[in-house]
């Protein structure tokens, strides 16, 4: 763990409160950007170290915002994440209150439908981008190569034709992982 010098800290705070306004679809959806920023701008962390963060908060129960803190801790302790959580809490709550509670009284009017239609396929794009960048070392590692594409495939294919809950895909993900399988 390391620590940072307070005008570090503060780098990390507003980059993170920069990050939560293009958060659409939730933290997950800037994870490349927050790869950039920790592994290959900032050298903070290694690949391994941001990959495992991830892999963490979504193993684990409760938001998808669950790494945020965990990055933040990695890079600077306990103080690098509360001010990783705070960046990313702060703008994108106070910005839904405000945006949903206008929104509902307006919720019937072309431009909050054409707004609302809008932002799903952003959503998707980034969440297909965090996607790929979480796949790339894996995809690169000719060990992992096959196995990788495999289990890609078939969550892809469980994801789009059942309602399974996605819990269960990284759970038997963790076990083929664990046996040496993908």
């Amino acid at each position: 763990m390391n620590t940072l010098p307070a005008g570090e800290l503060l780098a990390l705070f507003l980059h993170f409160l920069t990050l939560s306004l293009l958060s659409i679809g939730g933290a997950m959806s800037t994870a490349p950007e927050m790869h950039r920023y920790f592994v290959v701008e900032r050298g903070w962390i290694g690949d391994a170290d941001f990959t495992t963060a991830i892999a963490l908060a979504q193993a684990a129960p409760g938001p998808n915002v669950l790494f945020v803190p965990v990055l933040g801790f990695q890079a600077a302790g306990l103080p690098g994440a509360a001010a990783a959580l705070v960046g990313i809490l702060l703008p994108s709550t106070l910005l839904s209150l405000g945006v949903s509670r206008w929104g509902a009284s307006r919720r019937d009017t072309p431009l909050v439908r054409a707004f609302t239609a809008g932002l799903a396929p952003v959503t998707v794009g980034l969440v297909f981008a965090t996607g790929w960048l979480l796949a790339l070392p894996f995809l690169g590692d000719p060990a992992h190569r096959n196995g990788a594409l495999v289990l890609i495939t078939l969550t892809a294919l469980v994801t789009l034709r059942t309602k399974l809950a996605p819990i269960w895909m990284i759970l038997v993900g963790a076990l083929l992982g664990a046996a040496g399988i993908a």
